[in-house]
C-alpha cells in the first residue's frame, strides 16, 4: 500500500511539485552475532523460546562491555533493540547472584509502565525455567504505586523501575527504608538519556550524584548503562550524568527497510505576499491519503492546540465519509476510535488505550504532540507526518524514526510552516540533510542547582569534610557548605557537617519547570454522572480553561462554565461550535484572560450539536 501511495504522490499534480526534496535510504540487513559463550543457559533458551538467535552487533557489544564492569551508553537507532541490550546483562547478574538489584529510570512514568510490561514478558518466559523464579521479582515504584504496595517492593523488588523525581523525592531521602536494595545495587539503567539535558538535565546529574553517595553509604558501587537517541554528544553527555568514564556504543546492528524523507512545502497562494496553503490543513490532506491507503501513521504537531485542530479536522472529515458513504472499501477505517490524540493533559487510561490501540492496528492515525518521541511501544508505524520543523534535528530523527519497524518500508514527511526556519529549511534541503544532530548540554555545577541539591544531600547524609561531591573541587563544596552553615542550616560538629531544618528539602524542589499542581476538567455523563475528561497544568489553566473558554479535548469542544482556583477543577459541558478560544497576546502582556474568537474551517463532523 505505501508504494502505490508513493507513486500517486509523484503523479499527483497538488502534491508533486510541492516536493522540496525526497531522499530515499535503501534498506539495510541486520549485522549480528552468535550468543555469547558466558550469556547463561536460561536467557538463551528464553530468546530461543521468543523467536530470537543471534544478537545484533550493538547487543554483542553491549554484553562484551557490560561483563567487562564497564559502563556503558547506546546511542542507536529507534526500535534497535536497545532494552534487550541493557536487559541482557542484568538478567544475567539476577540470575547469578541471587541478592544483587537493579535500578531503571525512564523520564516518564509512562515510558516505565511500557518497559515494566516489554521486561515481565521477558520473565514470564525466564521464570519458567529457572527453579527459584520467585526471585525475579520487578515492580514500578513511583507517585502512583500505592502505599499498601511500597514496603513490598523496598524489601523484595529486585528490579525496581522508576523515574528522576521519584528517586528524588521518594527513594533518596528515605534511604534507609531502602537499606538491602542499596546493599546489593549492581546496575543503574538511564533509558532515554538524550531528555536529560539543559535545566531538567542539570537537576538529574545532581539527583545521580546523591544516588552514588547513599550506595557508596551502604557499600555498593553500581555499574550505569545508559541508553539514548541519536544526539551529537552521547558519550559526552553520558560522562557528564554520572561523572565516570563510559563506553561508546553506536554501530547500530539492527537491520532496516527502506525509508523515505520527504521535505514538503505547501503551495503559494498570493506570489506576490508569499502566502502559502496552511501547513496545518496540507498534512491533514496528506494524513488522509495514507489513511485512505489504510498506513498506520502519526502526526506530530508542535503545540496540544494543534493537536486538537488536526484531529477536529481529520474526524470530521471522517465522519462526512461515513455519513456519505463515498468510500465503503475504507467504511471500516473511519470509526470513532480509529482516529485518536494523544498528549499532554489527557487521562493515564486513555493514554494506555491508544498506545494499545496503535499496536494492535485498531487506531490507524494517532495525532500527537512530541510525548511520542520517546520509546513507547506503538508498534511498526508505516508513516510519520511532521507539522512544521519541530525546533531540532535530533527532534527531526526522533519523529521520523517512529516510523518503520525491522524491514518494513517507511515514510516520514516534514510539512515546512512558513515561518523563515521552516522556509529557509525547505529551500536548502541539502543543509537539512547534512546538519549533524545537536548536542545536549547540562551544567551540574549551576550556582542555585547545585546549592539545592546539596540540601538534599545534606538531609540524607551528613557531609564528612573533605569528602567530595561530584566533580566539585573540595574548596568549593566547603565553600558552599560553610554558607549553609551561615544560613543556619547546618551545624559542624566531629569534622561533619549535618542538617538542622525542620523541612524536607527535596519536596520543595521540582527536577522539572512544570507546574506540580495540576486542574482537573470535569464533566457530566450523558446519565448525569461527573466524570474526569483530563487535566491541565496550573500555568496554562487561566488562558486555557477561564470560565467561557472553548476547550478541546480528543477533537470535541467544551465549554468552560467554571474554574475553581481552590479546589483546581474546571468544570466543562460538550458543545458543538465552529470556533475555539485562544488568548491574546502583546507586547506588554504576555498572557491575558480575554480570549479571541477563532473560527474554523467547516470540517467539523456533521451531528455534533451541543448536549
Amino acid at each position: 500500500m505505501l508504494k502505490s501511495l508513493l507513486d500517486y504522490w509523484k503523479r499527483d499534480e497538488q502534491t508533486a511539485p510541492n516536493f522540496s526534496a525526497w531522499k530515499t535510504t535503501p534498506a539495510r540487513a541486520a549485522q549480528t552475532h552468535p550468543f555469547p559463550n558466558d550469556l547463561p543457559d536460561a536467557l538463551r533458551e528464553t530468546l530461543s523460546t521468543r523467536g530470537i538467535h543471534q544478537l545484533y552487533s550493538h547487543q554483542y557489544a553491549a554484553w562484551i562491555q557490560s561483563r567487562a564492569q564497564k559502563n556503558i551508553i547506546l546511542a542507536t537507532g529507534t526500535a534497535s533493540g536497545k532494552t534487550l541490550s541493557y536487559n541482557l546483562p542484568v538478567l544475567a547478574a539476577m540470575l547469578q547472584n541471587p541478592e544483587a538489584r537493579a535500578l531503571y529510570l525512564f523520564p516518564t512514568k509512562a515510558l516505565a509502565q511500557d518497559q515494566f510490561a516489554v521486561i515481565s514478558e521477558q520473565l514470564s518466559v525466564l521464570r519458567g525455567l529457572i527453579t527459584d523464579h520467585s526471585s525475579l521479582t520487578t515492580s514500578i515504584y513511583d507517585g502512583d504505586t500505592p502505599q499498601s504496595a511500597r514496603s513490598a517492593i523496598r524489601k523484595n523488588a529486585r528490579i525496581v523501575l522508576s523515574n528522576p523525581d521519584m528517586l528524588h523525592t521518594g527513594i533518596l531521602p528515605h534511604h534507609s527504608n531502602w537499606s538491602d536494595f542499596f546493599s546489593n545495587l549492581k546496575f543503574i539503567v538511564i533509558d532515554e538519556a538524550h531528555t536529560y539535558r539543559g535545566v531538567f538535565g542539570s537537576h538529574v546529574a545532581n539527583v545521580i550524584r546523591r544516588l552514588k553517595r547513599i550506595a557508596k553509604f551502604y557499600g555498593a558501587q553500581p555499574q550505569f548503562i545508559l541508553a539514548s537517541a541519536t544526539i551529537g554528544n552521547p558519550k559526552e553527555l553520558a560522562e557528564t550524568l554520572v561523572e565516570e568514564d563510559v563506553e561508546l556504543i553506536d554501530n547500530d546492528g539492527s537491520s532496516r527497510g527502506e525509508r523515505h524523507f520527504i521535505i514538503y512545502n505547501p503551495p503559494v497562494t498570493d506570489a506576490s505576499l508569499g502566502l502559502r496553503k496552511s501547513s496545518l490543513l496540507e498534512s491533514v490532506r496528506l494524513a488522509n491519503d495514507l489513511l485512505n491507503h489504510d498506513i498506520q501513521s502519526v502526526v506530530f504537531a508542535r503545540t496540544r492546540r494543534s493537536v486538537e485542530l488536526i484531529l477536529t479536522y481529520l474526524q470530521g472529515e471522517a465522519g462526512e465519509v461515513r455519513s456519505k458513504k463515498e468510500n465503503p472499501s475504507h467504511f471500516s477505517l473511519f470509526t470513532s476510535n480509529s482516529i485518536r490524540g494523544y498528549r499532554s493533559g489527557y487521562l493515564p487510561h486513555q493514554r494506555r488505550e491508544i498506545e494499545q490501540g496503535l499496536r494492535d492496528g485498531t487506531v490507524k492515525t494517532v495525532v500527537a504532540t512530541n510525548a511520542l518521541e520517546l520509546g513507547i511501544d506503538i508498534g511498526g508505524l508505516g508513516a510519520a507526518v511532521i507539522v512544521g520543523y519541530p525546533g531540532s534535528i535530533a527532534s527531526v530523527r526522533q519523529q521520523a524514526g517512529r516510523a518503520g519497524r525491522g524491514d518494513d518500508p517507511a515514510v516520514s514527511i516534514m510539512v515546512a510552516s512558513p515561518s523563515p526556519l521552516d522556509q529557509f529549511l525547505a529551500h536548502h534541503p541539502d543543509y537539512f540533510f547534512g546538519s549533524s544532530p545537536e548536542q545536549a548540554l547540562v551544567n551540574p555545577n549551576h550556582l542555585l542547582i547545585l546549592l539545592e541539591h546539596l540540601r538534599c544531600a545534606l538531609f540524607e547524609l551528613p557531609f564528612e569534610k573533605h569528602e567530595g561531591f561530584g566533580s566539585i573541587s573540595d574548596e568549593l563544596l566547603e565553600e558552599y557548605l560553610n554558607f549553609l552553615l551561615a544560613n543556619d542550616e547546618a551545624h559542624f560538629s566531629n569534622e561533619k557537617y549535618f542538617w538542622m531544618k525542620d523541612q524536607y528539602p527535596a519536596a520543595n524542589i521540582s527536577l522539572r519547570s512544570a507546574s506540580p499542581q495540576s486542574v482537573v476538567l470535569q464533566s457530566t455523563a450523558e446519565d448525569g454522572r461527573p466524570i474526569v475528561i483530563g487535566t491541565v497544568d496550573s500555568e496554562s489553566a487561566a488562558w486555557m480553561v477561564h470560565p467561557g473558554a472553548i476547550y478541546m479535548h480528543e477533537g470535541q469542544q467544551y465549554f468552560v462554565q467554571e474554574y475553581n482556583l481552590a479546589e483546581h477543577i474546571a468544570q466543562l459541558i460538550p458543545v458543538g461550535l465552529d470556533y475555539y478560544t485562544e488568548a491574546q497576546r502583546n507586547s506588554e502582556i504576555e498572557v491575558t484572560s480575554e480570549t479571541e474568537r477563532v473560527s474554523l474551517p467547516l470540517l467539523i463532523a456533521p451531528g455534533k450539536k451541543s448536549h
